[in-house]
């Protein structure tokens, strides 16, 4: 593979813009297909579709660090932050993916809930991301993050209590509703480490 002497870190603030938009998408059509269920305009081809893209961009994103002499950022935080981007949309799509394989036939109004914060904490991030160059605005983006993040702790933590509480609900739903709520929280949390990830590249570069 050949190392270009030649600069190209504005490439790298453009894919990682890119990622998080992509993430933004995808967490959007989770929280409408979420919403929706079962008669959702969002199908599972539709995030999976998100999913494969932010794939692409991930792959762009390790093949340039990959071929660039001169980096932005030290190289072990790039393939960092381009890998923990792409957790997010898959823990996303994998959450939406259980809709259909548990066949379930009714929303649970909690994890409509999750999504809100999940979309609220990926607008938050891609924020935070397109601030990458000139690191403007970064830092307040991750406090929103977070913000987030201990409010989907708090619903998680609510929704995964209903289920128990209500004897009415069979145990197999209940197991499947279980999966889906950690799912989405596996999602957030995911947010939670890129900005984490994002934070210490702020630091080390002010």
């Amino acid at each position: 593979m050949r190392i270009s002497l030649v600069p190209r870190t504005t490439e790298f603030y453009r894919l990682f813009d890119q990622a998080g938009k992509n993430t933004v998408e995808a967490a959007r059509l989770a929280e409408t297909r979420f919403r929706e269920f079962p008669q959702s305009s969002v199908s599972q081809a539709d995030l999976k579709s998100v999913e494969t893209a932010g794939d692409q961009i991930t792959h762009d994103l390790i093949q340039l660090l990959n071929t660039q002499y001169i980096t932005p950022f030290d190289r072990e935080d790039i393939y960092e932050l381009a890998t923990a981007i792409d957790d997010i949309v898959d823990h996303i799509e994998e959450a939406s993916d259980l809709l259909d394989l548990y066949n379930l036939e009714q929303p649970a109004r909690r994890a409509v809930e999750q999504c809100r914060v999940l979309v609220a904490a990926t607008e938050q991030l891609w924020v935070g991301l397109s601030g990458l160059k000139g690191l403007r605005g970064v830092q307040d983006a991750l406090v929103g993050v977070k913000q987030k993040e201990d409010e989907g702790d708090r619903l998680v933590r609510d929704a995964i209590g209903s289920l128990f509480q209500d004897t009415r609900i069979d145990p197999l739903v209940v197991i499947r509703w279980k999966d889906i709520h950690e799912a989405l929280e596996e999602a957030l949390d995911a947010c939670e480490t890129t900005a984490n990830v994002l934070g210490n590249i702020v630091v080390k570069n002010q």
